[in-house]
C-alpha cells in the first residue's frame, strides 16, 4: 500500500523534521503544503530529519487548494486527521486500499473547519482524555502511518533491523 502523509502549512521543523524520518523508514512519501512555517533548509528541519533526506519522496504544494486539485478527495482514499473528528483511526479499514492520503493540520490550529465539515465522515482521531488540547504531530503521524502499515501485515517492511543481526 502507499501512504501519502500531507502536512498542511506545518510550523515547527523539529516536527517535520521527525515526520520525514517516519516516512523515510516506512516508505510513506510526504506532501508539504505551504505556506510553511520555516525554510526548507532550516538548521533544525535537517537536525531532526538526521541523514534520511534523501531517502524520502517528498513533494510540495503551493497551497491546500493547489493539493486538492491534484489529488482529488472524491477520487481517492483521503482521510483528516483532527482532535474534533468523529471517528477512531483504528476503526477505519485500511487494509483493502492500494492507496491512502492522511491530511494533518498545523500545529496551532489543525485542518481549516471547513475542510472537516466538507469530508466528516473521512475525518479520524487518536483517542485520548478529554482535558488535553492534542498529541504532539509527529507522534500522531507516527501512530496513524504505523496502524495503516499494522492493517497491511507489515508488507515491505523489514522486521529485523540490519543493526542487529
Amino acid at each position: 500500500m502507499k501512504i501519502n502523509v500531507v502536512m498542511v502549512e506545518p510550523e515547527i521543523p523539529q516536527n517535520t523534521g521527525n515526520i520525514a524520518r517516519t516516512c523515510a523508514a516506512t516508505g510513506a512519501k510526504l506532501h508539504l503544503v505551504h505556506p510553511l512555517g520555516f525554510s526548507i533548509s532550516d538548521k533544525y528541519l535537517k537536525r531532526a530529519g538526521l541523514d534520511y533526506w534523501d531517502k524520502v519522496e517528498i513533494e510540495e504544494h503551493e497551497s491546500l487548494s493547489s493539493f486538492l486539485e491534484k489529488y482529488k478527495p472524491e477520487e481517492n482514499n483521503m482521510f483528516y486527521a483532527s482532535t474534533k473528528a468523529q471517528h477512531c483511526y483504528a476503526d477505519v479499514d485500511f487494509s483493502n486500499m492500494d492507496e491512502v492520503f492522511i491530511l494533518f493540520g498545523k500545529e496551532t490550529k489543525g485542518l481549516p473547519e471547513d475542510l472537516l465539515q466538507k469530508y466528516i465522515d473521512n475525518t479520524i482521531r487518536i483517542p485520548m482524555l478529554g482535558n488535553l488540547r492534542s498529541l504532539n504531530l509527529s507522534n500522531s503521524v507516527a501512530i496513524i502511518v504505523y496502524e495503516v502499515l499494522r492493517q497491511g501485515k507489515f508488507d515491505n517492511l523489514n522486521q529485523i533491523s540490519k543493526y542487529f543481526s
